[in-house]
């Protein structure tokens, strides 16, 4: 059953949605601009990792509060709070004109958008029943991936027209618009009994995380949420787009079209999640099976790219990425391993685990590949051995996942 109907829902899903398909191109549009920005503010790799991971420090820096504060206050609350931060963030970076300024801007808008996930996630646990909430986490995530096509081809087509930062000022307002609709449509709170016939937030325990992360479920899926989560979309939102043009040698235009192909192919694998995992989960096929089978086929492709070098394109970080997905469904089993009184607590630890992820292999992969050039490396070979690195992390966190045990039926 769903405290909503069907109207509602889809209604409800929709306003969230607006929120973070602007979330996503927030987050994702360093990967275009950064032949721009590395131009105009003499960037090195390692500042450029640094100003994208900024957005993940402002973002993670917010997780364990929010997760609070939702449990607390609702989803639409907490959300219409943090998008005022947003709208700010937007503005303060459209007017920077220093690495500084880009930096602080960057970690302002990364806690304006840090509760445009958790915050409709937290209200499902309580609205949904558990293969709607399958759904509407992948179908989220597929909006997501709007947002990150958006944020290619179509910002590469505006740039000649308009520069960088007047695009920032659009952003600002459609973050204005985006609250409209969520103080119109989404409901005020989540109180009432959960769908799985446990009250939700009527009574709200302490502001403590110790059940969360002594739970042996989110141990046994914080490292893979970290390294191969993260890295994921460290990839996607950053270095997929310097490995194209530093690596394959394209123009900048030619990377927004690969950027495109590969946030085109993400939002459809989202999409295919969303229409089967709820069939898949009520025939038995629980999430930690699908990550064991799925998830090592990243790793081969991975380490096929680094393999290849200069021959690997947007159709292999699309084939990486696409792999990579089975890892995102962690993410709403976690949130059911709880009740959900502590759903937002749960789902914002794991975000937390998810976005320090991105944060450190960003900044650290930067890291790599100017220590690696120092040490002696050409620019190309660099790039691999950093993504090689990543790699092997990876690997590590999924051989922890197959070991742990965490009492559960997942």
């Amino acid at each position: 059953m769903t405290l909503l109907d069907r109207r509602s829902a889809i209604v409800t899903f929709l306003a969230f949605a607006f929120a973070y398909f602007f979330s996503a191109l927030m987050r994702a549009i360093t990967a275009t601009l950064s032949p721009t920005l590395t131009h105009d503010f003499s960037l090195s790799a390692q500042e450029l990792g640094l100003l994208a991971g900024g957005f993940f420090m402002g973002f993670a820096a917010t997780q364990l509060p929010l997760g609070s504060w939702l449990d607390r206050h609702g989803p639409k609350k907490v959300i219409l709070s943090f998008l005022a931060f947003a709208v700010a963030g937007s503005m303060a970076f459209s007017w920077a004109t220093s690495f500084a300024g880009l930096f602080a801007a960057r970690v302002l808008c990364g806690i304006g958008v840090s509760a445009c996930l958790m915050a409709p996630l937290t209200g499902f646990r309580s609205w949904l029943d558990a293969p709607a909430q399958l759904r509407a986490n992948s179908w989220m995530l597929m909006t997501g991936s709007f947002g990150m096509v958006a944020s290619t081809l179509p910002v590469q087509w505006l740039m000649p027209a308009l520069g960088w930062r007047p695009l920032f000022w659009g952003l600002a307002l459609a973050f204005v618009l985006s609250m409209a609709a969520i103080a119109w449509i989404v409901p005020s709170t989540n109180a009432g009994p959960g769908p799985d016939g446990q009250p939700a937030t009527t009574h709200v325990p302490p502001a403590t995380y110790t059940e969360v992360w002594r739970h042996p479920y989110f141990r046994r899926m914080a490292p893979i949420g970290f390294f191969s989560y993260g890295g994921m979309i460290a990839v996607q939102t950053l270095w997929a787009g310097p490995w194209m043009v530093r690596v394959g040698g394209l123009p900048p235009l030619e990377a927004a079209a690969g950027l495109f192909v590969i946030n085109l192919c993400m939002l459809c694998a989202f999409w295919c999640w969303g229409m089967f995992n709820p069939t898949l989960a009520r025939r038995g096929v629980s999430t930690d099976r699908l990550i064991a089978w799925g998830l090592p086929l990243s790793f081969v492709v991975l380490a096929a790219i680094v393999v290849a070098g200069p021959m690997a394109g947007a159709w292999s970080w699309a084939a990486f990425c696409v792999t990579s997905t089975f890892v995102s469904l962690a993410q709403p089993s976690v949130g059911m391993a709880f009740a959900p009184a502590l759903a937002g607590r749960a789902l914002s630890a794991f975000n937390l685990v998810i976005f320090a992820g991105v944060f450190v292999m960003q900044w650290g992969i930067g890291l790599l590949i100017d220590g690696f050039q120092a040490a002696g490396l050409a620019e190309v070979s660099a790039f691999r051995a950093a993504i090689a690195v990543f790699l092997a992390c990876s690997c590590a966190a999924y051989g922890y996942f197959l070991l742990a045990k965490d009492n559960s039926a997942r």
